[in-house]
C-alpha cells in the first residue's frame, strides 16, 4: 500500500473542484509533477517558436495535429505583448515574426497612424476582440487534443530594434507611456504603464478562466532587459488576486535562468520554475527541496543534429524534472505541420527528431514517476566505454558520460545513460525478481532483456552496443 503525503505546497494550488475539471495543477502526492485531467502528468514538445496566436499566418490545427500526433502534451506561446522581426536571432519563417499587418496583439489599434511598424497606433486602454477570439479557439483546439498551453505573458525585450516593434513603446501608443526606454518596461517606475500591464493580465486571466489545459508564465527571460524582482512579483500578485474568486486555480510559472540556478526565496504563488538551456540538469537538484515542478522550459540553438535534444530531454527527465520543451524549425506560417527545412536556422527539429521524442515521452508515461525519485546513488560502481578515436563526430561531442536514475525502491528504476557506446553497471538492487529492458531512445526497440531472481545488493547489467545514449527499465515482476 502506498502512503499519500498532502504537500502545502500542492494543496494551495490545486484546484477544489474535481479532478477530471480542474486546471493542471501540481500533483498532490509529488509536487515535483503534475496533475492533468485525474493522471499524473510530465510535460514534453517540440513546438513552433511561440507565435501560434499572434501570426495571423499561422494555421494552428495542423501543428496541434502533429503534436497529437507525435504524443506530446505541450505548446509554448506568447501573449502578443512581445513580437520579432525577421531577422532576429537568425530564425529563417520565425513565426513570431510575423508579416506585415499579419501581427494580431491583445491591444487593439486605434485610428491615429504613425506606429513604427507602418499601422496604426496602439490603445493601450482597448482589447481587440478578434484576439481573445483567436486565443480562446487556440486553447480550446489544444485542449482537444490533450495540449497543455504554456502563456508567457511578457518577454524581456532585447535590443532597440525589438523595442521598436513593441506597442508599450511611446511611439506606437496613444496613452502616451513607455517613454522611459526598454529597460524601464518591467520595473514599476511607470506607474501607468504598470497599471495597463496589470489590467491586461486580469483581462487575459478572466477570458481564460474556463479552460483547464493552461498555465501562466508571467515573463520569458526575464534576467535579460531590466525586468525587476519587484515587477515579477507584482505581476504574480496580480495573476493570483485576478483568480482568487474562480473555483480553479492556474500554475504559475516564473523563468528562473539561463542554465542552473538555485532558488533562494521562490515566490509563494509560482509553482513551476523555468529554466532554459539547462544541460547539464542541475537546476533539479538545486531546487529539490522546494517541492515545486522543475522545467526545461528553452532548448534549440545548438545547431541542426538531433543528439543534444534527444539527451538533453532524457537528461532532465531522469534527473527528475518536470516539464521540456524544444524549439522546433521545422514548423513555420508556411508549414505548419513541421516539414519545413531547418538546415539554415540556428537549431533543428522535424520529424526525425519529434519521432526520438516521442520515445521519451512513451517511456515516462509507462512509469509510475510521482512514486520515483532521484537516486544516483542505486549505481555502486560502473564501466562505459567510449567510442574510439576514428569513431563519427556526432559520437566524439560527448567524451565523458552521464549516469541517472529515477527509483521506488525494489519496485521500478529508470536509468539514463548519456555518453559512450556501452555501459555495464552495478546496481544496488533490493531481493526480488526483475525484469530489465535496454531501450533504444532512437527507435524506442528493446535491444536487450533479462528476467533475474536477485538476492539483495548489487547486480552487474550489461548493456547492448548503442550510439550515443541508452535507456534501461528495471520493473519488479
Amino acid at each position: 500500500m502506498r502512503t499519500t503525503i498532502t504537500l502545502a505546497l500542492a494543496a494551495a494550488l490545486a484546484a477544489p473542484a474535481a479532478a477530471a475539471d480542474k486546471p493542471l495543477s501540481l500533483h498532490p502526492d509529488n509536487p515535483h509533477y503534475f496533475l492533468f485531467r485525474g493522471k499524473p502528468a510530465v510535460l514534453l514538445t517540440s513546438g513552433e517558436h511561440y507565435g501560434a496566436v499572434l501570426n495571423l499566418d499561422f494555421d494552428y490545427i495542423p501543428y496541434l495535429d502533429e503534436l497529437k500526433e507525435r504524443k506530446f502534451n505541450l505548446t509554448r506561446t506568447f501573449s502578443g505583448t512581445y513580437r520579432e522581426d525577421p531577422s532576429a536571432f537568425g530564425i529563417v519563417d520565425n513565426t513570431l515574426a510575423p508579416a506585415p499587418k499579419r501581427f494580431l496583439c491583445p491591444w487593439a489599434r486605434s485610428s491615429t497612424p504613425g506606429a513604427l511598424d507602418g499601422g496604426a497606433k496602439f490603445d493601450l486602454k482597448a482589447y481587440d476582440d478578434a484576439y481573445f477570439a483567436r486565443l480562446k479557439d487556440f486553447v480550446a483546439q489544444a485542449g482537444k487534443r490533450g495540449v497543455v498551453v504554456e502563456l508567457s505573458l511578457f518577454c524581456a525585450v532585447y535590443d532597440d530594434k525589438l523595442w521598436d516593434l513593441s506597442p508599450m513603446k511611446a511611439d506606437n501608443n496613444v496613452n502616451g507611456v513607455g517613454k522611459g526606454g526598454r529597460l524601464d518596461l518591467y520595473n514599476l517606475k511607470d506607474k501607468e504603464l504598470t497599471d495597463l500591464q496589470e489590467a491586461l493580465v486580469r483581462k487575459i486571466v478572466s477570458e481564460l478562466k474556463d479552460y483547464d489545459n493552461l498555465y501562466y508564465e508571467i515573463c520569458n527571460e526575464p534576467y535579460f532587459g531590466g525586468v525587476t524582482k519587484e515587477w515579477n512579483d507584482r505581476m504574480a500578485a496580480v495573476i493570483a488576486d485576478a483568480e482568487k474568486g474562480l473555483p480553479a486555480r492556474h500554475l504559475i510559472a516564473q523563468n528562473i535562468s539561463n542554465g542552473s540556478a538555485k532558488v533562494g526565496e521562490p515566490n509563494p504563488h509560482v509553482g513551476v520554475l523555468n529554466f532554459h538551456y539547462c544541460s547539464p540538469p542541475d537546476a533539479v537538484a538545486f531546487n529539490f527541496g522546494l517541492d515545486r515542478a522543475v522545467g526545461f522550459d528553452e532548448t534549440g540553438f545548438r545547431g541542426q543534429a538531433d543528439r543534444p535534444y534527444r539527451t538533453d530531454g532524457w537528461d532532465f527527465f531522469a534527473a527528475g524534472g518536470a516539464v521540456y520543451s524544444n524549439l522546433d524549425y521545422s514548423y513555420s506560417a508556411s508549414h505548419p505541420d513541421g516539414t519545413a527545412d531547418v538546415t539554415t536556422s540556428p537549431g533543428g527539429g522535424g520529424i526525425v527528431l519529434r519521432r526520438q521524442l516521442t520515445v521519451l515521452k512513451e517511456f515516462m508515461d509507462v512509469l509510475d514517476f510521482v512514486y520515483m525519485k532521484p537516486d544516483n546513488g542505486v549505481v555502486r560502481d560502473g564501466r562505459i566505454t567510449l567510442p574510439l578515436a576514428g569513431a563519427p563526430a556526432a559520437a566524439k561531442e560527448t567524451p565523458a558520460a552521464t549516469v541517472r536514475v529515477l527509483a521506488e525502491s525494489g519496485k521500478a528504476y529508470a536509468v539514463y545513460v548519456k555518453g559512450g557506446v556501452k555501459a555495464e553497471l552495478s546496481l544496488d538492487l533490493p531481493k526480488g525478481q526483475y525484469k530489465a529492458e535496454w531501450l533504444n531512445t532512437k527507435t524506442g526497440a528493446v535491444d536487450k532483456a533479462e528476467d533475474f531472481d536477485h538476492d539483495g545488493g548489487p547486480r552487474t547489467l550489461a548493456s547492448p552496443a548503442y550510439e550515443e545514449d541508452v535507456a534501461l527499465r528495471i520493473r519488479a515482476k
